[in-house]
């Protein structure tokens, strides 16, 4: 089997969102092909907020996945890349994408997810988890809705997540492309996702009827196109389609043989009785 690198960018729902409703998530982890796929939760965005991780863990239990999460505000002594390296999925919080960014490259975190995007293992997220992968975006991480220019840039252009979800979103997102302040790009409603295979839009899938996701682009008269994106409505039992791939299978197994060595179990998270959907 060949492998890819893939993106999948929520601008909102998940377990987060749409506790009731797993069929964005769902959809992320049969791209693994695995029955019980290693995910990982990094929720630096959120300050690694406990609350967060508490329903990240109920979501994905060891019915569904074999969890952990990645701590960076309490770090300990853990081989990141080794862990990392070693997971099926990354899945990325929201929050805060600028102090993300930031946290990140103090770390060399953003190297390492490069890595693991070369290496076939699945990135994504939400909100902030959507952002963080494109060039640039618009985001609320100083107050304000503001453009944000310094983002991984694995994925090209910008990024909006929430597109129908805060009334701000679209027309701030809209006059942001149309002055030149972000690239063309995309955006998300709650409840879409943007599947990315390489560089390239493969699909857009939703967990309901009404979320859609948008092409943004600037004409050379100055104004601003606002394309809809065919959107594929998931069902419980629809299984993605393989993506094809310039990375071969042995490549990835060299990597995984490279850290099999080194201990990644983080300690799953205590059940909190209290817990709230």
């Amino acid at each position: 089997m060949s492998v890819q690198p893939q993106i999948v960018a929520l601008g909102g729902g998940g377990f987060s969102m749409e506790p009731e409703n797993p069929l964005l998530d769902d959809y992320i982890l049969r791209l693994t092909g695995k029955e019980q796929p290693r995910i990982c939760f990094v929720p630096t965005a959120s300050g690694d907020a406990v609350l967060y991780i508490n329903r990240f863990y109920k979501a994905f239990d060891e019915s569904r996945a074999r969890p952990a999460h990645l701590p960076l505000f309490e770090r300990d002594n853990r081989n990141l890349r080794a862990f990392l390296l070693a997971q099926d999925v990354i899945y990325v919080g929201g929050g805060n994408v600028a102090n993300l960014l930031q946290i990140w490259r103090r770390h060399g975190v953003d190297t390492i997810l490069r890595e693991c995007w070369e290496a076939g293992i699945i990135l994504c997220g939400i909100s902030a988890g959507m952002n963080c992968w494109f060039e640039a975006c618009s985001t609320d991480s100083f107050g304000p809705l503001a453009p944000l220019a310094d983002g991984l840039g694995f994925l090209p252009g910008s990024a909006c997540p929430h597109y129908d979800g805060e009334p701000e979103r679209r027309p701030t997102f809209l006059r942001f492309v149309r002055e030149g302040d972000l690239p063309n790009g995309y955006a998300a409603d709650d409840g879409a996702a943007l599947h990315f295979v390489g560089r390239e839009l493969k699909r857009v899938v939703s967990s309901r009827p009404d979320a859609r996701a948008y092409r943004i682009e600037r004409r050379d008269d100055g104004e601003v196109t606002e394309t809809p994106l065919p959107c594929n409505l998931l069902q419980a039992s629809e299984t993605p389609e393989p993506a094809d791939s310039e990375f071969t299978e042995p490549f990835v197994e060299r990597i995984r043989r490279a850290v099999a060595d080194d201990p990644f179990d983080f300690p799953i998270a205590p059940e909190d009785d209290d817990l709230r959907n």
